[in-house]
């Protein structure tokens, strides 16, 4: 099956998914600027999927989807933080944690294809 459009691409399908439970987690958290960087890094997965899709050449998309990449990277790296500070607990960090890491294989493997 051939890809038209950034919206068929498992990668950004998941990342929305990630995006929403995220949004939903952190709603109510008083640690504003934590919660509004949490859900940029979030956002940003599957900009950058949609972004670098419709970017003119293979070379431009592979760079957008390592930045994508790096976002889930931050996004893990503050999951973390948000379970010693107590903001979520260790089922949900795990929960999450593993959705990201399913989402950087996925990438991951795109990348691979593209090159």
């Amino acid at each position: 099956m051939k890809i038209i459009k950034f919206e068929d691409l498992i990668a950004w399908q998941k990342s929305q998914d990630l995006a929403v439970v995220i949004y939903n987690e952190f709603d109510q958290l008083r640690d504003f600027s934590f919660r509004d960087q949490v859900r940029r890094a979030v956002v940003s997965i599957s900009n950058n999927v949609a972004e670098g899709f419709d970017r003119s050449s293979k070379a431009d998309f592979v760079r957008f989807l390592y930045i994508a990449l790096a976002s889930c990277s931050e996004l893990k790296s503050m999951l973390y933080l948000a379970e010693r500070l107590n903001y979520i607990s260790a089922e949900i960090r795990i929960d999450f944690i593993g959705r990201a890491s399913e989402i950087s294989r996925i990438l991951t493997g795109l990348i691979k294809s593209l090159k």
